[in-house]
C-alpha cells in the first residue's frame, strides 16, 4: 500500500468581510503583525518568521475564511499530494500551477467538506526571520467549526494525512500534520464557521508580553491567560474589531510520534479545560464569539473540477 503524502506545515489564513481592510492598523499597531503587501481590497500581514505573510485580510460580502494556507516540500511532493486528493475523491479546483499573486510558487486549491477553500503552496515568497520581542512569529493554528465534525475529520485525515492528537470529550478534535500538537481543530457546532486563529509567540515571557501590549492600549482578553489542557498551550483570547477571536499563544506541545497516543480530555474537570486556573470557563459570550457566523464558503468552486 502506499505511503499517505502528508500535508507539511500551516502557513496562515486568509479572512475576509465586508471592509475588513480597514482594521489594518488594529493588527500593525496592536497585535504586532506588520504589512508585507498591500493592494486594492487586500492586505497581507507577516510575522518575525519567514513566511510571506501569517494573516490575510480581503474584503469581501460576507465575514469568513478566504481561505487557509498550506505548505508543501517542493513540486514534487505537492504533485504527489494533488494525485492522492484526487484518487480520494477530493474537489479540486485546477491542477497545481504556478500562483500568478505576489507571493508565487506552485500549487492547487481545494474545497473541504465544509466548502472551504485549501490553498497548498511551495516555492513561495520568503522573508529573511525578523525576531522582535513579543510580536508573533507564525500561525500556530486554526479552530474550525462544523456541523459535521467527524465527516471533516475523517477528510482530514484520509485525504490529506493528518493525525489525530488528541479529543476534547466529544466536542472537539485536535490534528497534526507535522510535530505541533494541532494545526486544525474541529468543533462541533451547528454550522460552519471560524473559531479562532491563534498566533504563536516565541516564549512564555513574550506571550504575557503581548497581553500586556494589549492591555496598555485598551484590549484586555476577553478569556485567558490560562493554559489549555490538550496542547498543553497558554492562551489569552481577543476579539478583532471585524468581530473574529484571535489567540497569543506559546510553547504547543511537540508530539513524538513513535510514543504519542490521543486521549480524550473532560470538558467537565476545570483543571482539564485550563491546568493554570487561572482563566475559568469561557463566558457565554467568549462562547458565542467562538461559535462565529455561519459561513457558507465556496459551494460553487466544488463543480469547478481539474482542469
Amino acid at each position: 500500500m502506499t505511503d499517505t503524502v502528508r500535508v507539511e506545515s500551516l502557513r496562515g489564513i486568509m479572512m475576509r468581510g465586508p471592509g475588513i481592510t480597514a482594521t489594518l492598523p488594529f493588527y500593525e499597531d496592536m497585535w504586532g503583525l506588520r504589512l508585507a503587501h498591500k493592494e486594492d481590497g487586500l492586505a497581507l500581514l507577516r510575522g518575525t518568521g519567514p513566511e510571506a505573510y501569517l494573516y490575510g485580510l480581503k474584503d469581501g460580502p460576507v465575514f469568513g475564511i478566504e481561505y487557509i494556507h498550506f505548505a508543501m516540500r517542493d513540486r514534487a511532493s505537492m504533485d504527489a499530494l494533488f494525485a492522492q486528493v484526487v484518487a480520494r475523491g477530493a474537489a479540486v479546483v485546477g491542477r497545481p500551477a504556478p500562483f500568478d499573486d505576489w507571493v508565487g510558487g506552485y500549487g492547487f486549491e481545494l474545497i473541504d467538506p465544509d466548502n472551504r477553500r485549501l490553498r497548498f503552496r511551495t516555492e513561495a515568497l520568503r522573508h529573511d526571520e525578523e525576531p522582535e520581542w513579543a510580536k508573533p512569529r507564525k500561525v500556530s493554528h486554526v479552530v474550525l467549526n462544523s456541523g459535521d465534525m467527524e465527516g471533516v475529520q475523517q477528510f482530514y485525515t484520509e485525504v490529506l494525512g493528518f493525525r489525530v492528537s488528541d479529543y476534547s470529550a466529544d466536542q472537539m478534535v485536535f490534528l497534526r500534520c507535522n510535530t505541533d500538537h494541532h494545526s486544525i481543530a474541529l468543533v462541533r457546532n451547528a454550522y460552519a464557521s471560524v473559531n479562532h486563529v491563534a498566533f504563536e509567540m516565541p516564549t512564555i515571557n513574550e506571550f504575557m508580553r503581548g497581553i500586556g501590549r494589549m492591555k496598555q492600549k485598551g484590549h484586555v482578553p476577553t478569556w485567558g491567560p490560562g493554559r489549555h489542557g490538550p496542547g498543553n498551550n497558554p492562551f489569552a483570547y481577543f476579539v478583532s474589531p471585524s468581530g473574529f477571536c484571535i489567540e497569543f499563544t506559546s510553547e504547543l506541545q511537540q508530539i513524538d510520534e513513535a510514543t504519542h497516543e490521543a486521549q480524550v480530555w473532560s470538558r467537565n474537570d476545570p483543571e482539564a479545560m485550563d491546568r493554570w486556573m487561572t482563566a475559568g470557563p469561557p463566558t457565554p459570550a467568549q462562547r458565542a464569539v467562538m461559535q462565529g457566523r455561519p459561513d457558507p464558503g465556496f459551494p460553487e468552486l466544488r463543480t469547478a473540477g481539474a482542469s
